[in-house]
């Protein structure tokens, strides 16, 4: 009998993986799809991120020379902005699952499930969705509203490694700041690379 139900257990249609149910019914005929959440959400994240440097590349160039105009459409701009920022997460959950394995699985002899924990670093990138709004509405405050949405970012990481680990808040403080350390390096070893874009900065 388990394994018919387990056969004819649902799936993702976009990442195969199994699912507990096709829809919610939240009453009064009120039904929603399940989707992953999460892969998208990274992505999305990744593209406000992009954004927001694309947008602070350009935003110290002012020039009437109409070249400018084509250069400033070039869509290459805003993808290796997208790869940078991608790099940068992948270095940070990398140092984060990195330092967790070593501490919980080799020191303590705990078992650390990777992907859970993967899947709850990149959901608890979710406040990197206020950058559009900093961005569109600029004002005096915009460097003060960007640290803060990064302090709360990284409480989130810290947050969910808590939840997933059911570890002290001091292992997750440190596992986040190695984390954040191995982003910075590879935002640094980025920079230095002659393709690299200039002006750009580490969110």
């Amino acid at each position: 009998m388990d394994e018919k139900m387990k056969e004819k257990a649902f799936r993702c249609v976009e990442c195969n993986e199994v699912a507990t149910e096709l829809h919610r019914d939240y009453r009064n005929g009120i039904l929603k799809i399940t989707i992953c959440i999460h892969w998208k959400l990274c992505v999305f994240c990744l593209l406000c991120e992009a954004y927001l440097r694309w947008s602070e590349l350009h935003g110290s160039e002012q020039s009437s020379d109409p070249a400018d105009l084509i250069r400033y459409t070039k869509e290459w701009e805003f993808y290796g902005m997208f790869g940078l920022a991608a790099l940068e997460l992948s270095a940070f959950c990398g140092g984060v699952l990195l330092f967790l394995w070593v501490w919980v699985a080799r020191l303590q002899g705990g078992t650390v499930e990777a992907g859970l924990l993967l899947r709850a670093l990149l959901l608890s990138c979710y406040g990197k969705v206020l950058l559009i709004p900093v961005v569109i509405w600029e004002h005096d405050y915009a460097l003060l509203c960007l640290s803060l949405i990064k302090l709360f970012v990284l409480t989130s990481n810290s947050q969910a490694v808590r939840v997933i680990l059911n570890c002290s808040r001091r292992l997750s403080l440190v596992a986040v700041c190695l984390g954040l350390l191995s982003e910075s390096v590879t935002a640094q070893a980025c920079k230095r690379l002659p393709w690299s874009f200039q002006d750009t900065w580490m969110f």
